[in-house]
């Protein structure tokens, strides 16, 4: 069985089959009423690079060390500058698939680290096209460089040079270069009868928002909505393609997001977290609850919904199950396969864990998410218009300083309450109950963690984009300034 993963940046709420109102989606749509639809579905990091190495590892970012210990609880991602990236020792989801005769792809971003060594496909691709970080820009080329598109070893350009993207219009046909990319690598797997893993990584819902020429200005959201509308009739490409190659039973496929809707850059180029509160950067539902679909034509019973608590690590576990290999036993594993869930409507009891750097904020059990740090953003950077949270200020909740309730934490049902609004009264039985079995799942969590080395502390200029592999057949190579490693500052 092949697997394909959809992964990107994208709110709860911005779906039809979730509740979005416009009904802007109608492929994803149609892909939840063929297969299955998770409600309860978590990333492990409310931001990018941390959850995706915990979807590629299985591990929480704080045992594969994608997070960082400078200032307290602070999310850390992978700008150009950050000296570290995955490292050797953490096994990846495609080097374990090769055991099995898979061949891999990645499409879009990668994130895990753009030094050399951390290139995707020294660790189990063996394609790529995309680049290693967000399509942040443009840059001068002397403070910073514009961040290069490779195919498989070496770049084949930057972003904003050779890769446009109007800043002025939301213009850049990316997701159409990806969703070729997608479709000729599934044709070429077919056509040699190869088992394959493709994880289409793309970004256009990822301010500074894209989309192509012909679906600018055809979304009721804007641009937020025109990207939406690009990727859900790409989605829909994907899905039709693999019907009419006849392989699509033999395909297992999952869409998700890596983090909640980013709020900062609402109401223009962000998107929804339905009901939840706050959005990236947060461990509020809106930063960590994501949509997410399973779609297996022939296994997937049509139409399902599952409240099983599911996490973006679930799909290194499942995925390795559907190639009939184990999870590696010489680490802590922390996904778990799905695929009793998906086939016989199993539900499996496990905690879901909030992680912000090195910080356990919160765990949910069951409908029960208990606080023990609440942290939106900093005073001083909600002063300059940073908000992570706009209009949803729930008081002791949403705090602008670092509040510890380790003593006693916040307790919230998320049945009654998806929104985090009303705390459970500290004096009820209910409260005592709940907190009694949530305190034992940390402390047993607590007991054996081992936290992996902190990728993210060290800044250095001379790291950055100047001189990626293939740079010199360009004529794109760019000089790098004397090395000065600086721990990493990260305001939220």
């Amino acid at each position: 069985t092949s697997s394909g993963v959809f992964l990107l940046q994208m709110g709860w709420g911005d779906l039809g089959a979730f509740g979005e109102p416009s009904k802007e989606t109608p492929n994803l749509d149609q892909m939840a009423a063929e297969g299955m639809l998770f409600l309860d579905f978590y990333t492990a990091s409310p931001l990018c690079s941390p959850s995706r190495a915990a979807l590629l590892t299985g591990r929480l970012p704080v045992r594969n060390g994608f997070y960082t210990t400078n200032g307290h609880a602070r999310n850390a991602y992978t700008p150009q500058d950050i000296v570290g990236g995955i490292p050797d020792s953490e096994l990846l989801l495609p080097e374990l698939l090769k055991k099995a005769g898979y061949t891999n792809k990645i499409i879009g971003k990668w994130h895990l680290g753009h030094r050399p060594q951390f290139h995707p496909l020294r660790h189990g691709f063996d394609e790529w096209f995309g680049s290693p970080n967000c399509h942040f820009g443009p840059y001068d080329s002397t403070e910073r460089p514009n961040i290069p598109v490779y195919r498989d070893w070496e770049m084949v350009g930057r972003y904003y040079e050779d890769f446009k993207i109007d800043l002025k219009t939301g213009e850049a046909n990316l997701t159409q270069l990806y969703l070729q990319e997608a479709l000729d690598f599934i044709s070429k797997q077919q056509a040699s009868q190869q088992p394959f893993f493709l994880y289409w990584a793309i970004d256009a819902t990822h301010a500074p928002v894209y989309a192509s020429k012909q679906f600018l200005g055809t979304s009721q959201r804007g641009l937020y909505g025109d990207a939406v509308r690009e990727i859900d009739d790409s989605v829909g490409k994907i899905l039709k393609h693999l019907q009419q190659l006849g392989i699509s039973e033999n395909t297992f496929v999952f869409f998700t997001s890596d983090n909640g809707a980013a709020l900062i850059s609402a109401p223009r180029q962000g998107g929804s977290n339905g009901p939840f509160l706050c959005g990236k950067q947060t461990t509020f539902e809106g930063g960590m609850r994501e949509p997410a679909i399973a779609w297996w034509p022939g296994h997937i019973p049509a139409g399902g919904v599952s409240h099983q608590l599911g996490s973006v690590m679930d799909l290194f576990s499942t995925s390795l199950s559907l190639a009939g290999l184990q999870p590696p036993s010489d680490r802590q594993i922390d996904g778990i396969d799905l695929l009793p869930v998906i086939l016989q409507g199993k539900l499996i009891d496990r905690p879901i864990f909030y992680y912000r750097g090195n910080e356990l904020m919160a765990l949910r059990a069951g409908l029960y998410k208990a606080h023990y740090w609440t942290w939106s953003n900093s005073w001083e950077e909600h002063s300059k218009g940073i908000d992570f949270c706009p209009g949803q200020s729930v008081a002791g909740v949403t705090t602008h300083t670092q509040e510890e309730h380790t003593h006693l934490p916040l307790l919230f049902h998320l049945g009654r309450d998806p929104g985090e609004k009303y705390p459970i009264s500290f004096a009820s039985e209910e409260y005592q109950r709940a907190l009694e079995h949530i305190s034992g799942l940390v402390q047993q969590h607590k007991a054996t963690l081992v936290p992996g080395q902190p990728q993210l502390n060290v800044c250095d200029q001379a790291v950055m984009n100047w001189s990626p592999p293939g740079c010199e057949k360009l004529g794109k190579c760019l000089k790098a300034p004397e090395s000065d490693p600086k721990k990493c500052s990260w305001p939220h």
